[in-house]
């Protein structure tokens, strides 16, 4: 079934001048928001604060960086999570390669793993990953807000955003050798709370639907993010939100080079009493939630945390 067929990820603008917190276009977008992340469980956001030389610095510093010997990737190394180090030549998706940066909206974090990478240093890497980690780490605050007030919870917001965290992932996937599609990452959720996806101009995103059809995302330009619901999101919404499988399907002749920022809340998720009546009864115990990623990153949550 060509996807075509089916209605496509919801793309949202935020780069109205007057979204601002309060104002009806902000309402507007708050109710949008969560509209199609209740019924898609992510959407696209259009968000105008990615410059070409911003794009074409990123993109040129991740090839460098992939460019460099397996030796020198495998010193991004982290004890316990199989997400913040690097993962590569694995023969189940050998398309795949991905490194993670711990604390990636901060300057200390980047240029620590920058470190790691190139010891004598690397100005451009730094300066191009990090002011783009600032530009999604911004669009997810705003998001995240918006989540909030949505669910007419906006008090809650301030103390979740304190303690938020941030993963950086890189990721890149090569062409397949073979004319036929050819899977690059597993169909996986995030076990975020939300994840920020940027890429390159190569396409090859699959999101899986409500109804189980898998589609195609379309978010190369620019400006294009994707925003996507994690596991950590479905558990605080109790269900309301169902955090999204996806997987990604390489197909042509170039490099897919990718950027996911992940939200991970450091300390226990707890289900608001405002989010639980009859209709939606409590589906999760209170859980620590980067203790959901070291869980095991097949786990399910209902065996984490469900009630």
């Amino acid at each position: 079934m060509g996807s075509e067929e089916h209605p496509m990820i919801p793309v949202l603008d935020f780069t109205m001048e007057d979204l601002k917190p309060g104002s009806d276009s902000w309402l507007e977008r708050c109710t949008s928001v969560r509209q199609a992340l209740e019924e898609h469980g992510c959407f696209v956001a259009v968000y105008d604060k990615v410059c070409d030389e911003l794009e074409n610095g990123v993109f040129c510093s991740m090839k460098e960086l992939f460019d460099l010997s397996p030796e020198t990737k495998r010193r991004n190394t982290y004890e316990g999570s199989p997400l913040k180090g690097y993962v590569g030549q694995l023969p189940q998706i050998p398309l795949h390669q991905s490194m993670g940066i711990d604390d990636g909206t901060t300057l200390e974090g980047i240029q620590s793993f920058t470190h790691q990478m190139w010891p004598k240093g690397n100005h451009h890497f730094c300066k191009y990953i990090f002011e783009y980690a600032k530009v999604a780490e911004e669009l997810d605050k705003m998001v995240g807000r918006m989540i909030f007030e949505s669910y007419g919870l906006p008090d809650y917001y301030e103390s979740y955003m304190r303690s938020t965290g941030y993963l950086l992932r890189l990721l890149a996937h090569t062409a397949p050798e073979e004319v036929e599609p050819q899977l690059g990452l597993v169909a996986h959720t995030d076990k975020s709370f939300t994840t920020i996806l940027h890429q390159n101009h190569v396409n090859a995103l699959m999101v899986e639907t409500r109804n189980g059809v898998w589609i195609h995302v379309d978010f190369s330009s620019t400006n294009s993010f994707v925003v996507m619901a994690g596991d950590g999101l479905m558990a605080w919404s109790n269900d309301r939100i169902q955090s999204p499988n996806h997987k990604v399907v390489m197909n042509g002749n170039e490099t897919r080079y990718s950027l996911g920022l992940f939200a991970f809340y450091k300390g226990i998720l707890i289900v608001p009493e405002e989010l639980i009546d009859e209709e939606h009864p409590v589906q999760y115990k209170p859980f620590d939630h980067l203790g959901l990623l070291n869980f095991t990153y097949s786990a399910n949550m209902k065996a984490y945390c469900g009630v």
